[in-house]
């Protein structure tokens, strides 16, 4: 059962996350993700076979974190307004929308505790609460390709933004690579999540 939650949570979480990118970058004259169709709750549109189907499978059949990915909303930076500004809000966006639907699932899990009693209720709001604290806490990570990673976007020189960009699209298998090492050695990141959780989970009761 605590499978299906997670399932129901997560999916359109990580769905709002990818059409918040597309939707701000279209409200700042990029139409791309518009154009391309993704700005769509559509499962389907949004499922990249490998890193949203196969890689959490083999995750978790390896014993590790259930790491994954949808499939990316193109962006083209050059045609926002004000490309240097409006990137950083396009990245942040995804981030943002996770933190307000984790604020909701809070909602509901204090109402549940001093409410209703309601256990189902309990349990929406802390897998889609919890769901989503992970999704923004980690995207914010500033390494590239994570959403956090615009806010160093804003400290390279224009004349070396195109490399950034180029190391960026390539730089994936690096955090997939940091993720594993922290699971089985460091332990820093999953100990921060953590904490982050039991924080969030506390909050509930007060």
């Amino acid at each position: 059962m605590s499978n299906l939650y997670f399932f129901l949570a997560i999916v359109p979480s990580v769905i709002l996350h990818e059409v918040s990118h597309g939707w701000v970058a279209n409200y700042f004259g990029d139409p791309t993700a518009k154009d391309n169709g993704r700005l769509t709750l559509n499962p389907l549109a949004h499922i990249d076979p490998f890193g949203t189907v196969l890689l959490p499978a083999l995750m978790v059949l390896s014993g590790l974190p259930a790491f994954g990915y949808a499939k990316p909303v193109p962006v083209k930076v050059s045609r926002l307004r004000n490309p240097r500004t409006q990137s950083l809000y396009v990245s942040l966006a995804g981030p943002f929308v996770n933190i307000i639907l984790s604020a909701i699932g809070l909602g509901l899990c204090f109402w549940a505790v001093h409410g209703t009693q309601s256990q189902f209720m309990f349990n929406v709001g802390e897998y889609l609460g919890l769901a989503n604290l992970v999704l923004a806490a980690f995207n914010l990570i500033p390494i590239p390709p994570l959403d956090g990673s615009a806010i160093i976007e804003r400290f390279v020189p224009r004349k070396h933004l195109p490399r950034y960009y180029q190391m960026r699209a390539r730089a994936l298998p690096v955090v997939m690579v940091l993720v594993v090492l922290d699971f089985l050695v460091f332990h820093v990141g999953t100990g921060a999540l953590g904490n982050l959780e039991n924080w969030w989970v506390n909050l509930a009761f007060k």
